[in-house]
Parts: C-alpha cells; structure tokens; sequence
C-alpha cells in the first residue's frame, strides 16, 4: 500500500485538525504525520491567543489533547522552520507539507501617531498576557486612561484584561509575571472604539455578557450610540447574536450609575483619526463621530472628539507572516492558494505544498472553522497522490536524525505532558489550578527533564 509521509508546520488547532481528520479519513494510503512547531508546547493560539480567563473556549484543549494523546501523531516542538527545518529538508524526508502557521502579528493601522511611545498592537498584549516566551516578560502599564480601538472578541480580551483587577485572574493560569504587572496597573478607564454601530459589531454574545460579570468594574454606554437606523432594526430582527448583543447593552443603558473604581465605556460610530502625543508619548486620541450611511457603511459627520489617554491598542486584525521558500501575499498577510493548493507567482499549483487555518485564508472566523477548513485542504492532498514528493529518505527515524545531528532540543508529546504536569505543581504549590511556564528555555527543560535553572 502506497504511504504518506506529511509533515504539517504549526500544531495550534488548524494543524491539529488536519493531522486528525486526515488519519480518520477513508483513503486508499497508509499515513504517516509529523506536527512541527517553534513553540515548545502545542495547541498555539488556544494556549497563547486567548484571554486566561476564558476557561470554556480554552476547553477545547481537551479534545486537541485527545487527538495528540493517541500516539498516530508525532509532535516535534522547539522547532524553527526555515531554521532548524527548511523546505529542502521536508522534501527529503515527506511527500507533502501543509503549513498551518496562523496569524499572529497586528495589523497596521495608518494613521498620524501610531508610533507614538505607548501605542501597542493588541497582539503583542495577548502574547505578554498569555506567558509567550518569545516576548519581554514586563509590559508597561503605567496609563490611568487607555483606549483600544476595535469591535471584536480580540478588543474585547484587550479591555477585559486591562479593566479587571489582577487578584481576579489568579482563579487562571495567569504566568506569575504577568500578575504582578497587572496588580501594579493604576488604569482607572478603559475607552473601546468601533467605526460602526453596536449592531455590526464582530465580538459574540457571550464576550460581551463577560464584560458585565467583572469585579469592580462598571460598564458605560452612550444614548448617543442607539438612534438605531432602518440597517441595524433589520440586523437586530434577523440575526439572533445581534439580538442578543443589542439586548445587552440595552439593559446597561438602564442601569443607574456606578461606583466602581473602574469603568469599561463603549463607544460606537468612532473612527480613529490621530493619535495626540506629548514629549513623544502618546497624550490624546482624536476621534470623528460617523453615522450609517444608508448601504451598510459609515461615513464622516466632521464632528471631532478628542479624549485623554495614555495608552492605546489597536485590535483591528491579525497579519500572517511570510514563511521561508514559500510564496506570500505581502497586502493580505496569506500565503497564496486555491483551496488549500499553495500557488506561485504565475498562479500555477505548486506540488506538495499546502495551507490551512489563518495563513491559508486570513484571521477570520472563530476555532471551530479550522475544521472545514482544513477538509477542503486534504481533499486535495489526497487527489494530488501523483503530484506528491519523492522523498529521498522517508523513513520516520530520518527526521529524529537530522533534528539531532543540528543539535535541536525538539520536544515531544510525552514532554508537553511532563511540563503540564509541572505547571499542575506550580499552581498547586501556590493554591492555583496552573501556573505558566514563560521561559523558553525553562519549558524545554521541563518537557525533556533536564535540570532547571
């Protein structure tokens, strides 16, 4: 029987999803699968993309962990493609790649100031937040007002996180660093900025219930921003999550005033026209008031709103990032494809390489997309058997070989649950469910049990 040999580059939940779905498949092949990531433990954005204290989303750990635990999947992290593993090397050893590598930059956002000192991309935050290794371990939090301009899940997580009092978070596995940053934060007012109204916005439901749920926080909305027009009375009849979230904020509208010590205010038909600085540092944000424009946009009202601020975070998108050998769409942030099929300059398929998840189609949809996405890529590894690779050397063992003779200190699915276990043991010690490991070095150590420190 003919057998693949498929390395897939990223093992968050997109490349998870492919490994599994295809070793479930009805195929004609026996297969063979490697999970590569530079990360030396799995799952990617669910473990390093979403907010601490969302333990439900962050359940889906469970039924990846399950997928990974069955033992048909190798996992290999602590490995840099394109530097410790390059496109030759896979075409040596594989029949096929599918890369699986997510978005995990900002987007830009074009406007006077957004360089200014203080000025972050909400990603970064949630890598710093979530305990990624490859960023600094401090952040700086010394702003009393702060603004994040986006209206989705991501702006969200952003405000919550900034807004809720750091002993909140210690029921999570919040890293020690990061609590301690937090607990420091002297943030009195936190200012969330859509373009549009509250019946376009992208976040869900149950984020927005979260943000009336947190401690000591009270939530601010404006009459302002419901002169609902004939679009959203049509959104709001039609669509149940719109309902819902209009619903919501319809109810906070009611509520008398607060006497938090800190307040979440939501703004909606806010369009982000310069960031005001002072000595170099951000000071102020400049904002035009829209309103609907009658086609399902917005457009300019020349009303000009400036608020004081001393921090910002643009929530407007993630970016993928270009990968070694293979071609990029530098203005989307993907890589070029045509159902999954990877495609080069001249539009032409190019064999044996593939693309799932975020770098196949953009930073859109929620997790549980990944796993149609990532069909509709493996039908087409499965039909391309006679554009396949051939490998020189496709044994299992010829990779282990070659990781160890660059000296990679790779990990393995055993060594994700030795580091499990001891993060287990750090929240246990201090009266916590978990606690994350944040050093790179540190967590290869663990997961390979060598010594610490």
């Amino acid at each position: 029987m003919t057998k693949l040999r498929l390395a897939i580059v990223g093992a968050g939940p997109a490349g998870i999803y492919a490994a599994d779905l295809l070793i479930k498949a009805e195929r004609a092949f026996d297969v063979s699968i490697d999970l590569f990531d530079h990360l030396p433990a799995p799952y990617g954005l669910v473990r390093y993309g979403v907010a601490p204290d969302h333990p439900r989303i962050k359940g889906i750990i469970g039924a990846l962990r399950e997928v990974l635990d069955r033992g048909d999947i190798r996992f290999f992290g602590n490995v840099r493609y394109g530097i410790d593993l390059t496109l030759d090397d896979l075409k040596k050893h594989y029949n096929a790649v599918i890369f699986a590598t997510g978005a995990i930059k900002d987007a830009e956002l074009d406007i006077p100031g957004i360089d200014l000192d203080g000025s972050y991309g909400a990603a970064d935050f949630v890598s710093w937040f979530d305990g990624h290794p490859d960023v600094p371990r401090t952040w700086p939090l010394g702003a009393r007002e702060v603004a994040v301009l986006g209206n989705g899940n991501v702006a969200l997580d952003v405000a919550r996180i900034l807004a809720k009092h750091a002993d909140d978070l210690l029921v999570t596995e919040i890293p020690a660093n990061v609590y301690e940053g937090l607990k420091a934060s002297p943030v009195t007012d936190v200012h969330v900025f859509g373009r549009r109204g509250p019946a376009q916005v992208k976040f869900t439901p149950l984020e927005l219930r979260e943000l009336g749920e947190v401690n000591d926080v009270d939530i601010v909305v404006y009459d302002e921003d419901f002169d609902i027009d004939p679009a959203s009375e049509a959104a709001i009849a039609s669509n149940k999550q719109v309902m819902v979230i209009n619903r919501v904020m319809n109810q906070w509208r009611t509520r008398p005033a607060g006497t938090a010590s800190r307040r979440l205010h939501l703004h909606f038909y806010s369009r982000p026209v310069e960031v005001l600085g002072e000595d170099g540092r951000v000071a102020g944000l400049r904002m035009e008031r829209t309103r609907p424009d009658g086609a399902g946009g917005v457009e300019g009202t020349g009303e000009f709103r400036d608020f004081p601020i001393q921090a910002l975070y643009r929530a407007v998108g993630y970016f993928g990032s270009p990968l070694d050998g293979v071609p990029f769409d530098s203005l989307h942030g993907v890589i070029p494809n045509r159902e999954g099929q990877v495609l080069d300059d001249h539009d032409e398929v190019i064999p044996g390489v593939y693309a799932t998840g975020w770098i196949k189609r953009g930073p859109v949809g929620l997790i549980g997309h990944t796993k149609s996405d990532a069909m509709e890529t493996l039908s087409h590894v499965v039909r391309d058997q006679a554009n396949w690779w051939t490998p020189a050397d496709p044994s299992e063992e010829s990779v282990v070989s070659l990781l160890e003779s660059r000296g990679v200190d790779y990990t393995s699915t055993e060594g994700w649950h030795h580091l499990d276990q001891y993060e287990l043991g750090l929240g246990e010690a201090a009266g916590r469910t978990r606690i994350k490991v944040v050093e790179r070095d540190e967590m290869v150590a663990v997961s390979n049990q060598q010594p610490v420190g």
